[in-house]
């Protein structure tokens, strides 16, 4: 029987969401609102479409990660003045103290799950990881249209 990409992509999941959740414990944080923050660390001050569309999170479950992330102090909201429907979101002080080390972590993280591959390897798996969700998000689009 052919290996199961499924299986394997699921067990990585889950055993990334153990790990995050081990160490953003201390921040008050949780694996799903991390990425959250990730973005924002890149890109401050974007609306929550925007976010949301770029983690591919339906838009209720980003307004309830956006309403936690507020009530725990990582993040602020506010109308866009060109747009009332929208909402800005920007980082607080919070959020950008413990930025280097969540950052440190996530990258410890990768390092561990990559030091045994060679650099070709690393190349490989991502470009193959790339193009399935290419793929996945192409067919989606064209379900939807």
């Amino acid at each position: 029987m052919k290996q199961s990409v499924g299986r394997l992509v699921s067990i990585l999941y889950r055993k990334n969401v153990v790990y995050m959740n081990g160490f953003l414990k201390e921040f008050g944080l949780t694996s799903s609102e991390q990425p959250i923050l990730m973005y924002l660390y890149r890109y401050d001050g974007v609306t929550q479409e925007a976010i949301s569309n770029y983690l591919n999170i339906d838009k209720g479950a980003m307004a309830r990660s956006i309403q936690t992330l507020e009530e725990k102090g990582y993040i602020q909201k506010k109308k866009s003045e060109r747009d009332k429907r929208c909402n800005i979101v920007t980082l607080t002080k919070k959020a950008r103290a413990i930025e280097r080390e969540i950052k440190s972590k996530l990258q410890a993280w990768s390092d561990f799950l990559t030091e045994d591959l060679d650099q070709e390897t690393e190349t490989i798996l991502f470009s193959a990881l790339e193009q399935m969700v290419q793929k996945l998000e192409t067919k989606e689009a064209s379900v939807r249209s």
